[in-house]
């Protein structure tokens, strides 16, 4: 009788193994296996890590094995199973593989179809057909849209972690780590003895490092140390945590109406305000967003205010950039003064401040949590429910959307959009120039990464999509790119992703932006924060006073009582310790243990990513020796593979 061995991987993560019943069927071209009990008489067949094979006898060939169907039933009592993979060598010695990287719950099973990448055109049995529809057709049930807030991007519907599909879900060990990281932060940090004193104001800025003392690096250092000075503040448009917001200045907006003579003390070359602006000398940063936002009670006795705040910079001869004109509101006047570096000092310093929390609140909601934790949600939830496993697109995805859902829905239970091309974007903003902007190393290590990301993905794209026709033939990735747009955007008039993908190089583009915006858009915006927030005068999470509508006003008093309280800045550090923090066992970009790719040109072509890869790092790692405040937050060795944390 013609006999199949089967070989069954079990996950290595914590509660992979299972004491349940675990059955198998082999279907073939020309026949189906019986439904057989995998089972060697030893206590251990299904626990974590093992990998047992099987002899699984028929009375005639099978033909050519199209798919595999994975039973498990209930023993003593329900016991979650996480299959890694299974092989299946043929009486001809053939080996077959089908990779599953998922977890088998309550009395379910689970078909695979062998590991070969495939579009929905290039199947040609009829089995295959259906059994790629009704995975679909599942996958839509489990993964639904919801909308978690109005006029934001769609959600997973699940309100809490544990109500998440279990595939997407954290693993034990990732999902305590997250839950202890906090904690572990405030006895880390030794701060609990402030927690609790909201409303109670520090006296000085060097009290702030009462709640600094444990944990300091050099940047941090650093930033203590010059944090009042102008090129700090100008610095960290550059290379801070929210790099994005810069812009060359092409004519000043009638809603800021600074005058050369206003600044002329700040300019260095001898010429007027107008012909520094043409001679691309002139940058600002403007937080419109931020405008009538009202303020807000976190507690009774504590309004907490925004300002949309207008930062005027200028790159001096040295090639810093410096603020050299601020004003704390959208609409000028006689109540809106356009603060200057010649005014008295404090109010200059508390302007700057000013900049400094609009430009920490504009990170954390847009920069970091709109546009990499929603946004890549969206992506996510997309594939799921419109590209089967048996997608190459699925399979190049998947690493780079796996926690995204589950780090998402725990933000909202815990209550705390642009087209992103990379180079484009840099381009807009009229920063693209190495030569005007020497220092801007967010610019420079993320047009490395871009490239080769897309590189990447460009090899990728052209192994299974031969023409532009098999791009717009291809149902499935059409329907995920609509489902993306049209539903989980839901056709927002910001949203400028399109509905529809006419050739391979926009379909390399649109997968480029994912896994970028997954990766390292998220890193660069993420991993910096305890280094420039730490110092909570340099990035005020909140401010407690209004900001100042006249001149004169500014004295350290009046700073102290605006900037957080004891208690606030003992969160806001812990806060930023726990985001800055990499997962233990984290997969950083390149890494892919879980092979859902099994054809060697994809093989070969992520070989070739890892490797243009560690010559960015290695390039990243000489260009830091030696500086004051080195940039990394854009090297791939500290680029985690998707949205974690």
């Amino acid at each position: 009788m013609p006999s199949y061995t089967v070989t069954v991987s079990t996950g290595s993560q914590w509660f992979a193994g299972t004491d349940d019943y675990l059955y198998i069927t082999l279907v073939g071209l020309e026949g189906c296996s019986e439904r057989t009990l995998l089972d060697k008489a030893v206590c251990d067949d299904f626990e974590r890590g093992a990998v047992h094979s099987y002899d699984i006898r028929v009375g005639e060939n099978l033909g050519e094995i199209l798919l595999v169907k994975i039973e498990k039933n209930k023993n003593w009592v329900q016991d979650d199973w996480y299959c890694s993979y299974i092989t299946v060598k043929t009486p001809s010695g053939d080996y077959l593989e089908f990779p599953c990287f998922r977890w088998l719950v309550d009395d379910k099973e689970v078909v695979l179809q062998d590991g070969r990448a495939h579009l929905p055109q290039d199947d040609k049995t009829s089995l295959v057909k259906q059994h790629r529809q009704k995975e679909l057709d599942s996958r839509r049930k489990t993964y639904r849209w919801k909308e978690w807030q109005p006029g934001f991007p769609m959600s997973i519907d699940a309100d809490r972690h544990k109500d998440l599909p279990r595939d997407v879900q954290f693993d034990s060990e990732k999902g305590v780590d997250f839950v202890l990281n906090y904690s572990k932060a405030m006895n880390n940090l030794f701060v609990n003895q402030f927690m609790h004193m909201f409303q109670s104001s520090w006296s000085d800025f060097t009290d702030f490092e009462r709640i600094l003392k444990r944990e300091k690096n050099p940047i941090t250092e650093y930033v203590m140390q010059h944090w009042k000075e102008d090129f700090m503040c100008g610095y960290q448009f550059l290379n801070g945590c929210n790099p994005v917001m810069i812009q060359k200045c092409l004519k000043l907006p009638d809603k800021f109406p600074v005058t050369h003579e206003m600044v002329s003390v700040s300019l260095e070359r001898e010429l007027t305000l107008e012909q520094e602006i043409e001679a691309g000398n002139i940058y600002i940063v403007d937080y419109e967003l931020l405008d009538g936002i009202r303020p807000n009670g976190t507690d009774p006795s504590t309004l907490q205010y925004l300002a949309p705040t207008i930062c005027l910079l200028y790159k001096n001869t040295q090639n810093k950039i410096l603020p050299i004109a601020i004003q704390l509101g959208q609409t000028p006047g006689k109540n809106q003064p356009i603060f200057l570096p010649t005014d008295d000092k404090y109010d200059w310093l508390l302007a700057k401040i000013w900049v400094r929390s609009s430009d920490f609140q504009y990170h954390q909601t847009i920069t970091h949590l709109f546009r990499t934790h929603l946004i890549s949600e969206v992506f996510g939830v997309a594939m799921y429910r419109q590209l089967p496993a048996v997608h190459p697109v699925y399979k190049l995805l998947i690493p780079h959307v796996r926690f995204t859902m589950a780090i998402n829905t725990k933000a909202r239970e815990q209550l705390i959009c642009e087209h992103g091309l990379f180079d484009k974007v840099i381009k807009a903003r009229g920063v693209d120039n190495k030569e005007e902007l020497p220092t801007y190393f967010y610019r420079d290590d993320g047009y490395r990464v871009w490239e080769a990301t897309k590189s990447f993905v460009s090899d990728v794209v052209h192994i299974y999509y031969t023409s532009d026709e098999t791009v717009q033939e291809d149902g499935e990735i059409q329907a995920f790119i609509k489902d993306v747009c049209s539903f989980g955007m839901q056709d927002f008039d910001y949203c400028e992703f399109p509905k529809f993908l006419k050739s391979r190089e926009e379909l390399i583009e649109y997968l480029t932006v994912i896994v970028f915006t997954a990766s390292a858009q998220h890193a660069a915006v993420n991993f910096g924060q305890y280094d420039w927030y730490s110092w909570i005068p340099n990035a005020p999470s909140t401010m407690r006073k209004p900001p100042p509508n006249q001149k004169g006003l500014a004295n350290v008093n009046l700073i102290m009582e605006s900037l957080p309280d004891c208690g606030r800045s003992s969160w806001h550090l812990g806060a930023v310790w726990a985001l800055s923090q990499y997962q233990e066992g984290e997969l950083y970009l390149g890494m892919y243990p879980d092979e859902h790719f099994i054809e060697k040109p994809v093989k070969a072509a992520m070989e070739t990513f890892r490797k243009r890869l560690a010559e960015i790092s290695s390039s990243i790692k000489k260009r830091n020796d030696g500086k004051k405040l080195p940039y990394y937050n854009m090297s791939p060795d500290q680029i985690p593979n998707s949205v974690a944390v």
